[in-house]
């Protein structure tokens, strides 16, 4: 596909509330998570495994709506750093021409906010801009299937001291390597249904 042929592809809404503490800011949303109009919505994603462990809560067997609510309640926002972008496939390494979105705007509009949380490194290019509208940025490891250089378990343990330190979670909770492989299989089993049932 040549650069002049490229379709504009437009991101998702932030999900936060009033109560939101802490922003997770993705890249841009896969392929399928456009499709699906879907935060994280590709199936080798760990982005909801990682919470439902994160959050001891069997996320993955609720729709999007009932999961998303669940760790709304919970301080956790979401959104992108680019706001449109072209882009060949779902890798960030294909993103081009990328717009970020007004995060200056919304962060304005979060009274409760203490910290923004990029997943993955090509979101954490933006914190040249987010590290001046909260006290603390973290970078976290990338939850998306092509950051093999990261154990889930190492991944895990990365997610929960930030989930912690802004009082997401208790900073001791269930063995994680259990937690993780339960919501792995109940993930995957929850997918094989939707798709008998499709």
């Amino acid at each position: 596909m040549s650069p002049s042929s490229s379709i504009r592809l437009q991101g998702l809404p932030p999900a936060v509330t009033a109560q939101t503490r802490l922003l997770l800011l993705g890249s841009f949303p896969s392929r399928a998570s456009l499709q699906a109009q879907q935060y994280y919505a590709h199936p080798r994603n760990q982005f909801w495994p990682l919470l439902a462990t994160l959050f001891e809560l069997d996320l993955m067997r609720l729709d999007d709506a009932a999961r998303l609510q669940a760790v709304l309640a919970r301080g956790l926002g979401i959104w992108d750093v680019y706001a449109t972008c072209e882009r060949e496939g779902s890798l960030d390494t294909a993103i081009t021409q990328a717009r970020p979105n007004d995060l200056p705007g919304l962060v304005a509009r979060l009274p409760r906010l203490q910290a923004i949380a990029h997943n993955g490194g090509e979101s954490a290019r933006m914190m040249r801009v987010t590290a001046s509208l909260v006290p603390v940025c973290h970078r976290l490891p990338s939850t998306s299937p092509a950051n093999a250089a990261w154990s889930l378990t190492r991944k895990l343990e990365a997610w929960r001291l930030v989930f912690a330190r802004h009082g997401l979670i208790a900073s001791a909770g269930s063995d994680p390597q259990t937690g993780l492989s339960q919501a792995l299989h109940s993930g995957h089993a929850s997918i094989q249904a939707r798709n008998a049932q499709g």
